[in-house]
Order: C-alpha cells, then sequence, then structure tokens
C-alpha cells in the first residue's frame, strides 16, 4: 500500500501502515518509505556517521599507542603527557557551543565533511612537528577540530531516524567512536615501533580524506524529519518545526539545562568521560609498566581487547536499549544504568588484580558496559530535546562531557609523577588511575536520578 503524505507537518494523516510518499530533504521530490521498517530511510545515514567518529577517535588516540616513543624523542615526562589529550579537549570545548548553534541553522552534512578534512591536514602536521611545543600546538588545534562533529551529527542522525530506532542509529557512531580508541591505540604503537612515531600521523590523513567524500553521499534530511516518521505511524498531529528565537549562547545553554532528563545525563557522562578519558589514555603504558610488555605489545594487546568489548557492548546495549524502549520508553535508562554499573565494576577490578590474563578479561567487561550504556543515553537526549534545539543540546552535552573527560589524562599524569616524587614502592600509575575510578561510581547515581523524569521531558519536547 502506498499513502500520499501532504509535505506539510500538519497536514499527517492518521496511523499509515505501509509505505509513504514524503519529502526527506528540502528541495528534493517526495521519495517512498516504508513506515514498518526500523530504519525506514536506510542505515547508510548512521554508517557514514560511525566512520566520521571512527576516523575522530583513531587519530586521536594514535598518541596514546606511541606516546612511550614521543616521549623518547622529544624527552617529557607523565605531566606533560596527560596534559596533551586535556589542552586538546579544552580547546574543542571553547568551539562547542557556536558549533552546536551552527548545528541548528547550517548544511549539517557539509559541515562534518569539512570537519573530517580539518583533521586529515593536522594529522600531517602532528608528523611534521620539529618540537615539542610545536607538536602540542598541532594535537591542541586538532582537539579543537575534532569535537566538532558531534553536534551536527547527532543532529542529523535524530532527524533520520525515528526515536524506537535510535538507540541502533547511535550505537553505529558510539561503535565507530569506540572502535577508533582501540584502532588508534594499536596502529600508533606498530607504526611507531615499525616505521616511527611520524609516519603514524602521515598514515592516519589517507582514510581521513576518504571519509570526508564518502560523507557528502548523506542528503541533508529535513528538520524534526524523525519525530514526524514517528507521528505519521501513530496518526498524531505533528507541529511545525520553527527555528529557536535568537539568544544568547548562555542563555540558550541555561534553557536546556532545564531539562531535567538532559541535564542529568550530561552530569553522568561528564563524570564517566573523567574516569575513562584518564584511565584508558594511560592503558598501553600501564600495560608496560607493570606487565613487562613492550609498548607495541602494550598497545596492540590494550587496542584488541577494548575493541572486543566494545563490539559486545554495542550490539547489547542497543538491542537490548531498543527492545526496552517498545516496552516502556524510560526503560532504556534502566539499561544504560546497569551496562554502565558493569562497566565501573569491571575496571576496578583490572586496576586492582595484577596480571595480564585478569586485566584483560575485566577490561573487555568494563569496555562491553561503557559501549553498551552510552548509545542509549544519547538517544535519550535526542528524545528529551525539541527538534529545532537538537544541535544545540548536543553541544552542550559534548561541551561538559569534554571538559570531564579533558580532565582525565592529566589528572592521572599528574597524580603519577605526585606519587613517585613521595616515595612510593608500587607502580605509581596504578594509585593514579584508581582515584578517578570513584567519578564512574557518581554517574550511576545521576542517572538513577532521572529514570523517573525522562517519559515527562520526551513529551514536552514533541
Amino acid at each position: 500500500m502506498t499513502e500520499a503524505v501532504s509535505p506539510d507537518p500538519a497536514g499527517a494523516p492518521a496511523a499509515p501502515t505501509g509505505s509513504i510518499d514524503i519529502v526527506v530533504s528540502e528541495g528534493r521530490p517526495a521519495r517512498v518509505v516504508d513506515l514498518t521498517k526500523s530504519a525506514p530511510l536506510g542505515w547508510w545515514p548512521a554508517i557514514a556517521v560511525g566512520l566520521v567518529a571512527f576516523i575522530d577517535r583513531l587519530e586521536i588516540n594514535l598518541i596514546a599507542g606511541a606516546l612511550p616513543a614521543i616521549q623518547d624523542h622529544f624527552g617529557f615526562g607523565d605531566t606533560a603527557a596527560g596534559a596533551i589529550p586535556t589542552a586538546a579537549s579544552l580547546a574543542g570545548a571553547v568551539l562547542l557551543l557556536p558549533a552546536g548553534r551552527l548545528a541548528d541553522r547550517a548544511p549539517r552534512v557539509v559541515t562534518i565533511s569539512i570537519v573530517v578534512l580539518v583533521w586529515s591536514l593536522c594529522s600531517v602536521l602532528s608528523g611534521l612537528a620539529t618540537t615539542f611545543v610545536l607538536f602540542f600546538l598541532v594535537r591542541v588545534l586538532i582537539g579543537a577540530a575534532g569535537q566538532l562533529y558531534n553536534p551536527p551529527a547527532s543532529s542529523l542522525l535524530a532527524d533520520y531516524y525515528p526515536s524506537s530506532s535510535r538507540g541502533k542509529a547511535y550505537g553505529f557512531e558510539r561503535a565507530g567512536y569506540y572502535l577508533g580508541l582501540p584502532a588508534g591505540v594499536i596502529l600508533g604503537g606498530v607504526l611507531a615501533e615499525a616505521l616511527g612515531w611520524r609516519m603514524v600521523f602521515f598514515v592516519a590523513a589517507v582514510p581521513g580524506l576518504l571519509v570526508a567524500a564518502l560523507v557528502l553521499t548523506v542528503r541533508e534530511p529535513l528538520r524534526g524529519l524523525g519525530d514526524r516518521l514517528d507521528r505519521l505511524r501513530t496518526g498524531e498531529p505533528m507541529p511545525a518545526i520553527a527555528l529557536p528565537r535568537p539568544v544568547s549562547l548562555l542563555r540558550e545553554a541555561r534553557g536546556l539545562l532545564r531539562i531535567r532528563t538532559l541535564a542529568g545525563v550530561i552530569i553522568g557522562q561528564a563524570l564517566l568521560s573523567l574516569g575513562i578519558g584518564g584511565v584508558f589514555y594511560w592503558l598501553p603504558t600501564l600495560f608496560e609498566r607493570t606487565e613487562n610488555l613492550g609498548y607495541d605489545t602494550a598497545s596492540g594487546l590494550a587496542g584488541a581487547v577494548g575493541g572486543t568489548g566494545i563490539v559486545v557492548g554495542i550490539i547489547a546495549g542497543s538491542r537490548f536499549g531498543d527492545r526496552a524502549h517498545a516496552i516502556r520508553a524510560s526503560r532504556r535508562i534502566t539499561v544504560a544504568t546497569v551496562f554502565l554499573l558493569t562497566g565501573a565494576l569491571a575496571l576496578s577490578g583490572a586496576l586492582l588484580i595484577p596480571g595480564v590474563p585478569a586485566r584483560v578479561t575485566l577490561i573487555a567487561l568494563a569496555c562491553a558496559g561503557f559501549a553498551g550504556a552510552i548509545p542509549n543515553l544519547t538517544a535519550v537526549s535526542a528524545d528529551v530535546v525539541p527538534a529545532a534545539r537538537r544541535g544545540m543540546g548536543f553541544a552542550l552535552l559534548t561541551f561538559l562531557v569534554t571538559l570531564g573527560g579533558a580532565l582525565g589524562p592529566f589528572l592521572v599524569g599528574l597524580s603519577s609523577d605526585l606519587v613517585s616524587a613521595a616515595g612510593y614502592g608500587g607502580e605509581p600509575l596504578v594509585l593514579a588511575m584508581l582515584t578517578l575510578v570513584p567519578a564512574i561510581f557518581v554517574s550511576v547515581v545521576a542517572l538513577l536520578r532521572i529514570s523517573d523524569r525522562y517519559e515527562i521531558d520526551a513529551r514536552a519536547a514533541g
């Protein structure tokens, strides 16, 4: 059955059950869309965004795998090493709110492609740096660009997918994001050992250029399209989507933070980012120092174990989250909380229990827990923010989460040097990493406090 549907949101018919003709992109003719499919417009937009996230994290985490070689070359300590990702993340955070406003007004597909292109050029500059100061400044520059894809990409996915399948859609993005972390660590360690640390950054630029071109194959969707697909399935009327009134960035941010569910997700993810950002940045170095492994072997092991856990977590978390949402929308938060608690307990054990077999098993479980929680939290954020403000909503989320994650690597490096200077007889890095684990448990508490508020905020956003 095919039903003709007016492109006017207010003209939606009652509860179509089959295929419809609907305008997907501005200035283009209507196309046939099957409302019975979980992804009526296909999965390619989610896959493309996942590739962007993968390239972002791969490039950022190359330095973790090659860190011992870079430290040997330039001769800097753990505090300076931890300051590199911290400064880069802080630089990106400064630009996030303006990027969020841009995502609500400018073509998102073109914006994402330009950002990926900038990453690739900065990666080449990293390999060309002749002093630590130049290397540091280039990493700050790439950190500033690295966060800018998230607001337009997250807004784009919310417009391509109805709420019932957003967990899986954001699962693609999170899968790319978290798989890029171990891939970057592995590639950084292997190439640094075989070809030298400079070649690490030259090689990474090539797939970045390819992904920048692939992103342009995704068409820019109409704002609020995903919400309209939801309402077409149920026959509910769809209100018109209007751009938010011009207000200052701070005033718009304060207004979004009044959405209690969004505020709770931001607090939870910021604390989670603080913990896992610091711990996983230093994980290859921990293996090297405590298990007597070479840095190529240490980075490869950390990356392989993390990647396995991430794949399992993304598949399980997205599937359980979407199924729980179909039963009752707020249960998506419950699923995220269970996965997050599992990850926190496993990570604690990985730091406290020595030996490669125990650490490998627990790190894989921790990665699975974190990877299963975050796509569900991203879907929750999309559900409680109005369509016309999602770019700014995701910018605010990424901004505050980035601030939390930015401090993690630096705090671990600083604590390690302080513990070492105090004459501690064991490996100071272990104690330094343990200081951040409580933040992850606090993030679990933050999520528990918003589970009864989600459905109220989701209805208000609609």
